[in-house]
């Protein structure tokens, strides 16, 4: 039989031997596995393991412990019925007699007849055995890959059911397990574990009462042999209490969810112990979250005062006036309380302890006699931290407890080192307490360890309690003790100064310490016997040499002497980019890296005010492109100072020769100092930008946010409107179809459907001024992909200017009449619509509408509320750009701060409660209530709905044991979370609570019923009365009643702020005046109005173009639309869409008027203009194809003073470049086709980062005139270049007939090649991406699949194909066989009708798969 026949498909394998083999390798050869799989006999158990791990990955249970019990119990019983037929069938076997037992005893008894002589069994089963070995071998080897249950391979196991054992046996184990299939069934383990008792038998067989009689024995002889032998039955017990220690771990083993699951996996579903952790701790799941590296960390009350000024000095951009200095430190405080003490986070200190972030005074104001009532001072009130604020003042508190964490450490292991080794550093213990930054804590963990390395040999001093911060001192510090513990170090004394008085001379840190000089020469000094320490230092330059070194590091090391320079550097730092060779040729003009590559003399604090520049200068230099210097200015300046302190101010001989040692030592260390400290400067500015630009897109995203509902004419602010939304996406008007969608106020997509053109069509006109007048929208929204978004916007409103369509009436306010206006028309932001409609979640909310109808959706609720589309976005919100450098910073930190900027608005708002748990735009709002989170709002809304669905009052979310409610959430986060959820208010219902609907918090529903009753005038007896008859919020059901909500504008809460604070010590003023609107207007809408767009929004929106990627003056790729004779002008577009218009003067110089421009331009044809206007209202350009303004290129101007940019250096590399090119006589060359660009590789990877995968460049190429290069986009990030061979040429400008790849492939045109080679590439990429085996990760997150995949199912290999981002056009194929075995993977090529793997080519994935697996098993078998 062919072993293909058991590969699964139809795919056959290409055996040709004489095809030409790929160019590159094959990648890395694989050894043999090492070893054999140890066996396991469990089938049974891995069947019921199997079933339970199935049954949970068809629902991903979460909460169906009780089914789990049930099926684990099911599993002992079905396990404990099989062992007790096991026991039986092998007490049957027992009772009989083999051949070998009946001929023993024959030998003893004399009228016992012999059998007749057989072919021992054991040999049978040997012989059979190998004939199952060569049949097991086939079958498991040529189908250990297979991806489905091959359903010949059961037959064949059920026909042959005894697995051979062998030394193939740990081979067959690892390659079987590549496959998903079932384990043995029942009948096959039984006949199995049969088969293997016959081969041998592993305990020894009982004498029964059959085989007695069929040996004609009697009794006596019987006894005999039963005390020879035994009766079988001495170690039941033995085997009975096997049995039942396995049952017993059969039930102890309940299947869990990280037994089946990855551990990704549950991380993504919040499933793991630490999420089960974070739901049920009483503590707002973002603290727990944020604060998780620093929980064990439990601040003094000298600590917490002196985080409050570390914070107050620490915070950027705070400048605080005198007087107010204090308020503001008290202000920091109070605020590190709340967060620390009562655990309540920002929203809640903005909104309910705002008293606590104003300082007031009052100002006493001159009496006037002619208002003798009048107030006699005035109150001032001055705001000293915002929401912002509290934000930064929560992190840097959590940076003050990292600090904490390594000064503590770093104390521990001076404590330890003092009481073990007697030692005592007075410059440690004085500078740790006032270390302020982690830089400083360095520096002192630094010294301790040069310092006193001797002393630290011992590894629990060591490693003990530094939570992985202190480090071993290396071989280079054992040279140091050598020294400072020898005679040499009596050389470095010699130098007359310590390096801790140097450094206290350059900090002027008291009197100034003056260095004295020896009576010898420093040479007559190191030849001494004194200081000579052989045989590492025998003679005098040794000792001079190692002395030089020693007291160069001992200053390094110094953390005052780190202090001063580091003072030094941020204080007159500069910051300089040199391009390196490569960025030499890669950084042209047009490069985004051109702003910098020859950047001089930029202060740091220049560098601040860029933070954008500096992150692409960091970026450059990973790139290899530039390299980042910082440098002192003045630095001989400043160097000279510094030997002034360190040098002797004697005059003799020997002073010049000892100074001239110190010069060396200064220079020495001060080159440690500059690599330390350049490190240090260049990680706090990244530190430092980053934390600029993630503000910006925190700042941008929050105006995103505040935005209410669009707002019709006549409309309140907040009401939803109903909208109808329409696109063409990314087609054009007129050729393609018109989505629309029409959505009611309450989100719910009542229709759908498709206009053919809403500028010629007049029934498509009829059509939609029919569905305007039946539905009767609130706004019309338009958006799409293309600039013929506009066009189509533009039609919309001509028809509804001429159809005269109107919005709903409303009454004017000012003459009391009904009106109405003509529908506003909107081009709506587009940027959640366009990850929304592809998305999964839009397929499972609308599976029957196309995607541009998913689109036109999202578009329409975006109109009725932003912040909700935004919300249910999730993770997906770093994919919206907040800023042209987000890209630059770590994901991790642009998410924080982009939560924190949706925490703020979304509490702003509330949460209806009850809302949220019918609608799902609601309830995604909820993570980011006040103390709750994802975690803890999936487990609220779960709760609720244990309590019967419905949240009556902000009271039942804490529970009440009357009702037999249970408490939703615990104390402390109902605290954090009740006044941002709200309950509708029912006047019917005399049990609804007006402020439970209200930004009013619980704490202070007394207050606001106390201002209810003043505004009603009502005395103690009155609201008594009220209260007792109707309950607690009788008074204020009462105000509103009486529609006197007015009222409350009447009393003065200064009075009731004062009194408070007098007699509780609670500042409330600020609340007083929130329960005040709340009464009259609860909840009400706060955000800014919707915010149209711009024009330069539109612009961008429909173009991807900026100002700063497409401006006048820039030449850019044009393709010609049409070409009017008559005009004689040229149409065209420009890559982004814009329309163009080249006017005759603008064409050309020598062309002639009286030839056609028919003759010399054609449609489609690409052609390289200057844009000399632009519009970005209309989307249209003037642009210019004449040679002059062609040979302008355009260069963005920076505004740089003369010493800040290296003219000279830039004049020299224009010259090498020219050089350069001359010596390689490359010339730039012009190809008539679409797709040509005149880019480099660079250039033609930046250009295709926006473009589709499989889209392509053609461009010049640096082999010559007879090369041209294609550059393809295989994937995101990753290009592929190809080098064309032209052949058969009419001249050297012209595109060859013949165009050749790799010698292997041949095409006739550059469109035949793009067709059947690049496109045919592209396919081929997506089919391996569409294959179920691809893994979208890196090859080292595919690694981790695979280890844990096999970790979780140890019976089982597993492998999976992923991209190469190294090598553009392959992929890597990464195995393992087994939990034990090693991680492997071989490299597939991709060519444009196959893929190549190990030299052999497979047309698609399932014959790639399949020669994969037999490719395994021909290497696997073992050599005979």
């Amino acid at each position: 039989m062919d072993p293909r026949d058991f590969l699964d498909g139809e795919a056959a394998l290409d055996g040709d031997d004489d095809d030409e083999s790929f160019d590159e390798e094959d990648g890395p050869k694989k050894s043999a596995l090492n070893g054999a799989l140890e066996d396991s006999s469990e089938e049974e158990e891995d069947d019921d393991d199997e079933e339970a791990a199935r049954a949970i990955r068809e629902g991903f249970i979460v909460d169906e412990d009780e089914d789990e019990e049930e099926e684990v119990q099911e599993r002992g019983q079905r396990r404990r019925r099989d062992r007790k037929r096991r026991r039986e069938e092998r007490a049957r076997e027992e009772e009989g007699l083999d051949e070998e037992d009946l001929d023993l005893i024959g030998e003893a008894n004399a009228d016992f007849e012999p059998r007749a002589p057989a072919e021992p069994k054991f040999k049978r089963l040997k012989r059979g055995h190998r004939q199952d070995e060569d049949r097991a071998v086939s079958r498991g080897l040529e189908n250990m890959f297979s991806d489905e249950d091959d359903q010949d391979g059961q037959d064949y196991a059920k026909d042959r059911p005894g697995r051979f054992r062998s030394e193939h046996r740990g081979l067959d184990d690892e390659l079987d397990d590549f496959i998903e299939e079932d384990d043995l069934t029942d009948e096959e383990e039984r006949y199995r574990r049969q088969e293997a008792r016959e081969v041998a038998r592993s305990r020894g067989e009982g004498f029964g009462a059959e085989a007695a009689k069929a040996s004609g024995l009697d009794d006596e002889a019987l006894e005999i042999m039963h005390a020879a032998f035994g009766t079988g039955e001495e170690y039941d017990w033995a085997l009975e209490m096997e049995d039942e220690m396995d049952e017993n771990a059969v039930a102890e083993q309940a299947l869990e969810l990280k037994d089946v699951f990855e551990p990704s996996q549950l991380a993504e579903k919040m499933l793991t112990e630490r999420d089960d952790i974070i739901r049920v701790t009483d503590e707002p799941e973002r603290f727990q979250l944020w604060r998780q590296p620093y929980k064990h960390i439990t601040l003094t009350e000298e600590q917490f005062r002196e985080e409050a000024a570390w914070i107050s000095r620490m915070m950027p951009k705070r400048h605080v006036p005198e007087n107010l200095r204090e308020p503001f430190l008290r202000a920091v405080a109070k605020v590190l309380e709340f967060f620390v003490t009562d655990e309540v986070e920002v929203p809640f200190i903005f909104q309910y302890r705002k008293d606590y972030l104003i300082h007031t005074t009052k100002v006493p104001i001159t009496p006037d006699p002619a208002n003798p009532n009048a107030p006699e001072y005035v109150v001032r009130a001055e705001k000293l931290l915002n929401q912002n604020d509290l934000w930064q003042i929560f992190e840097y508190d959590l940076k003050f407890r990292g600090l904490i964490e390594k000064r503590e450490s770093l104390q521990r292991t001076y404590d330890r080192l003092h009481e073990q080794s007697g030692v005592a550093d007075p410059l440690f213990e004085d500078m740790l307490p006032s270390a302020e930054t982690m830089e400083e804590l360095q520096d002192l963990q630094d010294y301790l360890y040069f310092q006193h390395a001797s002393h630290l040999k011992d590894a629990k001093l060591m490693n003990g309690d530094a939570n992985g911060t202190l480090r071993r001192p290396g071989s280079q510090k054992s040279l140091y003790e050598r020294i400072r513990n020898g005679k040499v170090y009596g050389f470095v004394r010699a130098f007359g100064i310590t390096a801790d008085a140097f450094a206290r001379n350059v900090l002027k840190d008291g009197r100034r310490h003056y260095t004295e000089d020896p009576t010898a020469l420093p040479e007559d000094l190191a030849d001494g016997q004194a200081v000579l320490d052989p045989p590492e230092f025998a003679t005098g330059t040794q000792v001079m040499k190692a002395s030089k070194v020693m007291l160069a590091e001992e200053i390094a090391a110094n953390p005052k002497m780190r202090r001063a320079l580091r003072q030094a550097y941020y204080m007159a730092g500069v910051v300089e980019s040199y391009r390196t060779e490569k960025g030499l040729k890669k950084i042209d003009d047009q490069h985004p890296y051109h702003e910098f590559k020859y950047l001089r003399n930029q202060q740091l604090s220049d560098i601040a005010r860029q933070p954008d520049m500096y992150l692409k200068m960091l970026k450059a230099e990973e790139e290899g492109l530039v390299e980042v210097r910082i440098r002192l200015q003045n630095h001989e300046e400043f160097q000279r100072q510094l030997f002034n302190v360190f040098a002797s101010d004697n005059y003799s001989e020997i002073a010049d020769a000892w100074n001239a040692q110190r010069k060396d030592v200064l220079e020495m260390a001060l080159s440690k100092l500059k690599i330390i400290m350049t490190k240090g400067v260049k990680d706090n500015l990244k530190s430092r930008c980053e934390d600029e630009i993630a503000a910006a897109c925190r700042e941008e995203y929050t105006k995103k946010l505040d935005q209410a509902p669009f707002k019709p004419a006549g409309m309140a602010v907040g009401t939803i409107p109903r909208v109808l939304a329409l696109s063409a996406g990314a087609g054009v008007p007129g050729r393609d179809a018109i989505c629309w969608a029409w959505l009611e106020e309450d989100g719910r997509v009542l229709e759908n459907g498709k206009f053919t053109d809403l500028r010629f069509d007049e029934k498509s006109k009829r059509d939609f001024v029919e569905l305007v007048q039946r539905r009767k929208p609130d706004v019309i929204g338009v958006s799409g992909f293309t600039v013929e978004t506009r066009r189509i916007a533009t039609d919309v409103q001509k028809i509804v200017e001429e159809a005269d369509l109107r919005g709903a009436e409303f009454e004017d306010p000012d003459t009391g009449e009904d009106q109405s206006r003509k529908l506003d028309v909107v081009i709506v932001n587009d940027e959640v619509a366009r990850l929304y409609h592809t998305s999964e979640r839009a397929a499972t909310d609308h599976p029957s509408v196309p995607p541009l109808t998913r689109y036109c959706i999202a578009l329409g609720r975006y109109l009725q509320d932003p912040m909700k589309e935004y919300a249910a976005l999730g993770k997906d919100i770093v994919s919206i750009s907040f800023h042209p450098s987000q890209q630059l910073l770590p994901q991790e930190k642009v998410m924080k701060q982009l939560e924190t900027a949706m925490v703020d608005l979304v509490n702003l708002c509330g949460v209806d409660i009850n809302e949220a748990l019918g609608d799902q735009s609601e309830a995604n709002l909820l993570p980011y209530i006040c103390g709750l989170g994802q975690r803890k709002a999936l487990s609220m809304l779960k709760a609720i709905s244990a309590n019967g669905g419905l949240v009556m009052s902000r009271a039942d979310l804490a529970g009440d044991r009357a009702t037999g409610r249970t408490p939703v959430v615990d104390p402390r986060v109902w605290n954090n979370c009740a006044s941002f959820l709200y309950v509708e208010y029912d006047a019917t219902d005399p049990a609804s609570d007006y402020l439970d609907n209200a930004r009013v918090h619980p704490e202070d529903y007394e207050l606001g019923r106390k201002i209810a009753a003043d505004a009603l005038e009502l005395d103690e007896e009155d609201v008594k009365a009220e209260t007792d008859e109707a309950g607690p919020g009788a008074v204020v059901r009462r105000l509103l009643k009486e529609d006197a909500q007015d009222k409350v504008n009447d009393l003065i809460l200064e009075e009731y702020a004062e009194q408070l604070e007098r007699n509780f010590n609670q500042r409330k003023r600020a609340t007083l005046e929130t329960i005040r609107a709340e009464l009259q207007q609860p909840y009400e809408e706060l955000r800014r109005h919707f915010a149209l767009l711009t024009t330069d929004e539109i612009f961008t929106m429909l173009t991807g173009e900026t100002r700063e990627t497409l401006a006048v003056g820039m030449i850019a790729p044009v393709s010609v639309k049409r070409v009017l004779n008559r005009e004689r002008q040229l149409e065209v577009t420009l890559d982004c869409g814009i329309i163009g218009l080249i006017y005759e003067d603008n064409i050309s110089d020598r062309l002639n008027s009286d030839v056609a421009l028919t003759q010399v331009f054609a449609p489609h044809q690409t052609l390289q203009a200057k844009i000399l206007s632009l519009n970005r209202a209309s989307f249209e350009a003037e642009l210019s194809l004449r040679e002059d303004d062609l040979r302008r290129p355009h260069r963005k101007q920076f505004d740089r003073m003369r010493e800040e940019w290296d003219e000279v250096q830039e004049e020299q590399d224009r010259e090498l470049l020219k050089e350069k090119n001359r010596e390689t006589g490359r010339t730039q060359r012009v190809i008539k086709h679409p797709l040509f660009r005149p880019f480099n590789s660079a250039q033609a990877e930046e250009y295709l980062g926006s473009q589709a995968r499989g889209d392509a460049v053609i461009r010049p190429s640096s082999r010559g005139l007879d090369h041209i290069a294609i550059t393809w986009k295989v994937s995101d990030n990753v290009y592929q270049h190809i080098d064309v061979l032209e052949l058969d040429k009419e001249n050297e400008f012209s595109v060859g007939r013949t165009l050749k790849i790799g010698g292997k492939y041949t095409y006739s045109d550059l469109d035949e090649l793009i067709v059947l080679h690049v496109k045919a590439m592209a396919r081929k990429v997506d089919e391996m991406t569409m294959h179920e085996k691809y893994q979208s990760g890196t090859k080292a997150e595919t690694e981790r699949w695979l280890t844990t995949y096999t970790e979780a199912n140890p019976k089982r290999s597993a492998y999976a194909f992923c991209i190469d981002p190294k090598h553009a056009g392959y992929f890597i194929l990464c195995f393992k066989a087994g939990q034990k075995a090693k991680l492997q993977y071989w490299h597939v090529k991709l060519g444009p009708n196959a893929f190549e793997l190990k030299d052999n080519l497979y047309p698609d994935m399932t014959a790639l798969c399949n020669g994969f697996k037999l490719l395994y098993s021909n290497m696997s078998l073992p050599r005979r």
